[in-house]
């Protein structure tokens, strides 16, 4: 992505990646960041220009490996009745909730922690709502607020 820092790139494909494993197994982003772990989590960071031009099923694969996780039956995809949404698009949703609730870079992984374990993860997840479709700053006050507004 041209004119982004690469921080927020690496940062945009960690939440990617996450959503991704999260569908492949069928489990919550809560389960997939507790699974992963802090030091997983910032390795995916750290390396996310190389993973990136890797095939996203492997690097996928070798993380729920690596942090055993299992399949689940989390599955919110087969609910909805619209179009669902990319898991990169969601990836950029939860990066831009993450740089408005803290932009310090030094941060940025905690805060992934914390953003991707919160209750409105689950309301995002509701494709057939409205919460993925709403604008940045709603959402990130919905978030602030703990509560849809």
């Amino acid at each position: 992505m041209y004119g982004e820092p690469q921080e927020e790139n690496n940062l945009f494909f960690t939440c990617s990646l996450i959503e991704y494993i999260a569908r492949k197994t069928k489990n919550t982003k809560k389960l997939i960041v507790e699974k992963l772990g802090k030091e997983n989590i910032k390795k995916i960071y750290e390396l996310a220009e190389v993973y990136h031009s890797e095939n996203i099923d492997k690097v996928a694969d070798e993380y729920i490996e690596k942090a055993n996780i299992q399949n689940g039956e989390y599955d919110h995809i087969s609910k909805c009745e619209y179009r669902v949404p990319t898991y990169w698009e969601l990836g950029k949703i939860y990066k831009r909730l993450i740089i408005m609730v803290d932009s310090s870079k030094e941060n940025y992984i905690k805060t992934l922690i914390e953003v991707l374990t919160s209750w409105i993860i689950e309301k995002i997840d509701n494709y057939n709502s409205s919460m993925y479709y709403e604008n940045p700053e709603y959402i990130y006050e919905c978030y602030v607020e703990g509560k849809v507004l």
